[in-house]
């Protein structure tokens, strides 16, 4: 299957030239190999690589193949986050104290993957304990931005997003709860799709050592990377589902169709500021494009509505209750510490600096009042999505940002178009969905000033996650999606080169938020 090899079939094509027996998996696992072997070392994307059991797994696909077996993924290289447990491969979490930790068995999402017949190439980079909205530890150290290797490829998936920009497999599956699946696609110009809160199973996505249980953490997702919109929810379809050592005894998951098919038929909420945090030109110029895409073709678009949640409670409450599950494994010493600090502030500091603080230390009493605010937020959300369809707004303010390695995240500011901000602010839009709950899908939306690559993500009413994803397609074939960076880059060591086009046809306790 003669290609540029930057110009990177999709999920789909490889499935469609699989099963006209245009080329086999053995001969697509070992390009995408060649591709990880050639390019990866100034990237460090693939952190823990498998490739003898990849080319057995491609082998066993090709000979199901030919006994007249198809499945979704069949024959078909992907990657997997380095936290979810792989038997026989270290899960880390990027801790050097957990470097040895090999699980015995499977995640439930990569037994999925497996069940769908993917080949598994191997696992891709994460920050220290999932930390991060970048990727970086001290077991595999840093994962660079393929359009510029001095900046982030976003955390924590950051490895999953790097991957699919390079072309090392075509999907990938990673984790979200502070936008950890939609920064780093946002940062690396590619796809990524936050599911609806409880649709996807988690077990064996767990810290080193931890049991896998079947149990959903509060806010926390797992879901799928890609290249394309529909290559999203191809694999969202092999994740989607509940575990099925409990709630899948029961029942399944079977999503509704998405409201429309059409783009003109959207109804459709435009979002650039925030009340907390200014919105940098380069990704104010990405959401218009979208929204002028949309009107173009006769979408109906708004940019205000009363039925709007107030954004600034809803940020407080993410705060509260992202770091309030964050602190809650801390030791008794740091929890003391933190208590102390919170006790110090003042009851008229409402920055988002003291909800953090404050989560930390919640107490039971005080998490049940977060959480019934919580339930006020998600009652809101579905009045609005009685009105409207969608609703597009940043991923995060600012196209990817120059490595920070700083320990202290409390420490680290975030350059908006010249003025400072704390780091961890830029979580508003990321918990803008992920608060209530909501399905949520990243799309590239054009490339910055500076050649680097802006996305939008495209937020949808709870588990109508076929909605935004449609969408997200719609809008693919009016404005473009994926583009490939160069292979030889000019800024920063490397990174931004000639684009290709994405292919149709075959051819530490104290470090800060728990981004996953």
């Amino acid at each position: 299957m003669e290609q540029n090899p930057w110009n990177f079939p999709t999920a789909e094509a490889l499935a469609t030239a699989l099963r006209a027996g245009e080329t086999t998996s053995a001969e697509l696992t070992d390009e995408a190999i060649t591709r990880i072997e050639q390019h990866d070392k100034a990237i460090n994307a693939i952190c823990v690589p498998d490739f003898d059991r990849a080319r057995a797994a491609a082998h066993a696909a090709d000979q199901a193949r030919a006994r007249g077996e198809d499945r979704p993924l069949l024959g078909i290289p992907v990657t997997v986050k380095e936290s979810y447990d792989i038997a026989g491969l270290p899960t880390t979490w990027g801790m050097p104290e957990h470097r040895s930790h090999l699980p015995a068995q499977d995640a439930v999402q990569v037994s999925r993957l497996r069940a769908a017949g993917a080949v598994v190439l191997g696992k891709t980079n994460v920050p220290l304990s999932l930390q991060d909205i970048q990727s970086f530890n001290e077991i595999y150290g840093t994962t660079n931005n393929p359009w510029d290797h001095g900046r982030t490829s976003g955390g924590s998936s950051g490895g999953s997003a790097a991957a699919l920009a390079l072309g090392f497999g075509a999907l990938s599956i990673g984790s979200d709860i502070g936008g950890s699946l939609r920064t780093p696609a946002h940062f690396c110009g590619v796809y990524a799709h936050k599911p609806t809160l409880g649709l996807a199973a988690s077990r064996g996505m767990v810290p080193p050592t931890a049991q896998a249980l079947p149990v959903e953490s509060d806010l926390a997702v797992v879901g799928p990377m890609a290249r394309t919109a529909r290559d999203l929810t191809l694999l969202l379809d092999v994740m989607a589902g509940p575990d099925p050592l409990t709630h899948g005894v029961a029942y399944d998951a079977t999503l509704p169709p998405a409201r429309h098919e059409r783009l003109g038929d959207f109804r459709v909420l435009v979002l650039d500021e925030h009340p907390l945090i200014a919105t940098g030109a380069a990704v104010r110029a990405g959401v218009h494009r979208v929204a002028d895409a949309l009107a173009d073709a006769g979408a109906h678009v708004e940019r205000h509505t009363p039925l709007l949640p107030d954004l600034t409670e809803a940020a407080l409450i993410y705060a509260q209750l992202h770091f309030s599950g964050a602190a809650a494994g801390f030791p008794v010493e740091a929890y003391e510490y933190f208590r102390t600090r919170a006790a110090g502030l003042s009851a008229d500091d409402h920055s988002l600096d003291a909800a953090r603080l404050r989560g930390m230390v919640f107490s039971h009493r005080d998490w049940i009042r977060a959480n019934h605010r919580r339930e006020l937020h998600r009652h809101g959300w579905r009045q609005l999505f009685g009105a409207f369809d969608a609703v597009v707004c940043p991923v995060t303010p600012t196209p990817a940002f120059p490595h920070d390695h700083d320990p202290d995240l409390m420490a680290r500011r975030i350059d908006i178009d010249g003025v400072e901000y704390p780091y961890l602010d830029q979580l508003v839009w990321a918990g803008l969905a992920t608060m209530p709950g909501l399905p949520a899908t990243a799309v590239p939306a054009g490339r910055s000033p500076e050649g680097l690559p802006v996305g939008v993500q495209i937020v949808g009413p709870m588990f109508e996650d076929r909605t935004p994803l449609r969408l997200a397609e719609l809008l693919e074939e009016r404005i473009g999606g994926f583009r490939a960076p160069g292979v030889q880059g000019r800024r920063g060591g490397g990174g931004v080169g000639e684009e290709g086009e994405v292919s149709r046809s075959p051819g530490a306790e104290s470090r800060g938020a728990l981004v996953r």
